[in-house]
């Protein structure tokens, strides 16, 4: 039997798809930020709750595609308890990893291994048009970070 990892990668995509994590208004957010990817028509909004410098809460709620619904479902899970510095980070890793980026963050990037599930998404630098899907949950999140409320399109 051999062992597939774009198999794995998309079960895992399609699972946080059907069934995402954190989805919902946390009544105690104190930062949001909305997000709109118009060649989609992905529409999300992106909660956080920030407490002495530490994500300690994140959900969004929304309706989209299947790969922006699972981006921002495991963004959710992965960047609680981060601080916000921390976060950024991944935002920053994350988005070197699916849009291709000769950046500095793209050797850190590298195969998304420190990315942990995230790399599920590192296929989808292959498709250009996926990629505004995948990070369009993360740029809402970047943006809720700063304390930004403008809302954030893909198009930009």
């Amino acid at each position: 039997m051999t062992f597939d990892l774009r198999e794995l990668y998309q079960e895992v995509i399609l699972d946080h798809a059907k069934q995402p994590r954190n989805f919902g208004h946390p009544p105690a957010c104190n930062r949001q930020a909305k997000g709109h990817n118009p060649l989609c028509g992905d529409r999300l909004t992106v909660y956080l709750t920030i407490e002495d410098g530490v994500v300690t809460d994140a959900a969004f709620e929304g309706a989209g595609c299947a790969i922006s619904m699972a981006s921002a479902s495991l963004m959710t899970e992965m960047v609680k308890n981060k601080t916000e510095a921390e976060a950024h980070s991944l935002f920053e890793l994350f988005h070197a990893l699916v849009a291709g980026d000769q950046g500095e963050n793209a050797e850190n990037a590298g195969d998304g291994a420190d990315l942990g599930k995230l790399a599920v998404f590192s296929g989808v630098r292959e498709y250009p048009v996926r990629v505004k899907c995948a990070t369009l949950p993360w740029h809402a999140f970047a943006a809720a970070l700063k304390g930004k409320q403008d809302d954030v399109t893909t198009e930009e």
